[in-house]
């Protein structure tokens, strides 16, 4: 089994849901993607580039 690693920009996605104590499939709900959509671009298998300033806002990430 491989193990897949956080991105930098995953390791902060991830801090921010905890910090606003959410869960990656409620981030998904909100941008109207799948759970594993989230799952893809936290470690860097898609880009998100289309849903990257929803999140940032989501999340109040800077």
């Amino acid at each position: 089994m491989k193990h897949r690693k956080l991105t930098p920009l995953g390791r902060k996605i991830k801090k921010a849901l905890v910090d606003k104590q959410m869960t990656q499939v409620e981030l998904g709900i909100a941008l109207g993607v799948s759970p594993k959509y989230i799952n893809l671009i936290i470690h860097g298998e898609r880009s998100g580039e289309k849903y990257l300033e929803q999140i940032f806002l989501l999340l109040d990430m800077k």
